[in-house]
């Protein structure tokens, strides 16, 4: 398997330390990936029903809402990474996750139409970054914010330590709120 060095800091925005500081140093970022997807998929299918629609609090998300932006997450950090990737520098507007988790209808789906989707997204990520050019790891891109300036300038390798600490982030949060 590729192996994808960890990025500097100075690769990525402040707010992504919480995620890469949940992550196995010593452990392959791709592996990781695939790794987390298979913990997450056995510890949720071990869950009751009424678990996977359960809040701990008002307008917080079931756990079947927090899957779907976990797909939703890793589908656009993807795709950033591949626009910066292949050198377009065009800076990249944000998503607002909560619009997104309203409107996906998470709760009405069957957990195995989730995980389907989910392990489908998961092997697109793997082999995106699996087969980018090694020199474009290195390249950085930007997001815009609402009044046009440029923030939360990353890496193209920053992405994938992301999408997976972003995953691990989330878990823990299952763990700690909701079992």
């Amino acid at each position: 398997m590729r192996i994808i060095q960890k990025p500097k800091v100075s690769e990525y925005p402040e707010y992504s330390k919480i995620y890469m500081d949940l992550l196995d140093n010593e452990k392959n970022i791709l592996d990781q990936l695939w790794d987390n997807f298979v913990e997450l998929k056995k510890l949720i299918y071990g869950l009751p029903e009424e678990k996977l629609m359960y809040r701990y609090a008002e307008g917080k998300w079931t756990i079947k809402e927090i899957l779907v932006h976990n797909i939703d997450d890793e589908r656009i950090f993807s795709c950033r990474a591949m626009r910066f990737a292949r050198n377009d520098n065009t800076p990249l507007p944000g998503f607002e996750q909560d619009d997104y988790a309203k409107f996906s209808d998470a709760n009405t789906r069957s957990l195995d139409s989730i995980f389907e989707e989910y392990e489908a997204v998961r092997k697109s990520t793997i082999t995106l970054f699996k087969y980018l050019p090694q020199d474009s790891l290195l390249r950085r891109g930007a997001g815009i914010d609402d009044d046009g300036s440029i923030i939360n300038e990353r890496t193209v390798r920053a992405f994938v330590y992301h999408i997976a600490g972003h995953e691990l982030r989330h878990l823990k949060i299952i763990k700690e709120r909701y079992l």
